[in-house]
């Protein structure tokens, strides 16, 4: 569910139907079931052009103009206009999509712009983040007992690649974006408690289900670590440690990298942090070895399995010895 204010407080939107239901009695039959339609689907109709409108109800543009002015409005954009207003920012990127589509020209490169975008998100979220938050939250996701990383929709994504990164540095991470929906999120929070870490990824437009996990974990004593836009955002309401990331898409909801960004950033800083962690990643590179590919030994031997062979044992052999070799002192942790 989208995090949102309800239809009830949604004053815009109720203001649209209520001055449509107040005019039914006076319209015509054509307008009337314009009306109908518009009441049975606000939220379509706010994203519907006024030739889409009018052919979905079997009218002209001319009556859709009509329509509108007959409610009040000078025409039919002031009318999706005040539609809109009650879903701004669930309709954002849709408006910016179409706004582009209006407006780009052929030579506009388009592909060049999201990069610039992407690249200034990752200035803006390096500057805003300072050194003390960033550290306060490495130390508490290595000084926890067990690590919850929530997400839902291209969060979930987000929260899976976080568990990756984090896996080999803590012995207990877990990802709960997927795996069985929020009810089964829900049961694996129940006894979470003092001493757990939830992290919760959530940006506009808000998940209910990210928020309303970590609050409830927050009442059971769990620490909350929000990944997220601002101070603004329902999670960082009640998190315990915030890292506010500049997320903004022009043609859709959310930029994503600038947020892999930062999770990577904190996997390398826990990475470093953490004790054993040479030797634990040695290991980890070692037990995975029969699932990986060289692609040197394949090229320069197709069909040879023994080179194959014999590049792994090479390769266990470097595992071996980066797992021996005495690295230097690592700052103490309480892992």
């Amino acid at each position: 569910m989208i995090h949102q204010p309800s239809v009830a407080s949604n004053g815009a939107e109720q203001a649209i139907a209520a001055r449509i239901e107040a005019a039914m009695p006076t319209l015509t039959p054509i307008h009337r079931r314009m009306g109908e339609y518009v009441l049975a689907n606000l939220f379509r109709a706010a994203t519907m052009r006024i030739d889409e409108l009018a052919s979905v109800v079997g009218a002209s543009v001319a009556t859709a103009n009509r329509f509108a002015r007959t409610l009040g409005f000078d025409g039919y954009p002031q009318f999706r206009e005040a539609l809109v207003r009650g879903f701004e920012a669930t309709l954002a990127p849709v408006e910016r999509l179409r706004s582009a589509q209006e407006s780009l020209a052929a030579g506009d490169n388009v592909v060049d712009a999201s990069l610039e975008q992407a690249a200034n998100n990752l200035h803006l979220t390096r500057t805003a983040i300072d050194n003390a938050a960033a550290e306060a939250a490495v130390e508490a996701i290595l000084a926890a007992r067990r690590v919850f990383v929530l997400g839902a929709g291209t969060s979930a994504f987000l929260a899976g690649l976080m568990e990756h990164g984090l896996m080999a540095y803590h012995d207990n991470v877990q990802s709960l974006a997927f795996i069985g929906g929020p009810s089964h999120a829900a049961r694996r929070l129940f006894n979470c408690g003092e001493g757990d870490l939830v992290i919760g990824i959530a940006f506009p437009r808000y998940v209910d289900d990210t928020i309303e996990l970590a609050r409830r974990a927050a009442t059971r004593g769990a620490r909350v670590l929000a990944l997220t836009d601002g101070p603004r955002s329902p999670l960082a309401q009640f998190a315990d440690l915030s890292l506010y990331v500049r997320s903004e898409r022009r043609l859709a909801a959310n930029a994503d990298a600038a947020v892999l960004a930062v999770i990577e950033a904190l996997c390398d800083a826990v990475a470093y942090r953490a004790k054993r962690s040479v030797k634990a990643a040695a290991e980890v590179t070692e037990f995975v070895l029969p699932w990986l590919t060289d692609p040197l030994s394949v090229s320069a031997h197709p069909a040879g399995k023994a080179s194959g062979d014999a590049a792994r044992e090479s390769a266990r052999t470097t595992v071996a010895k980066a797992s021996t070799t005495k690295a230097r002192p690592e700052p103490k942790s309480k892992r």
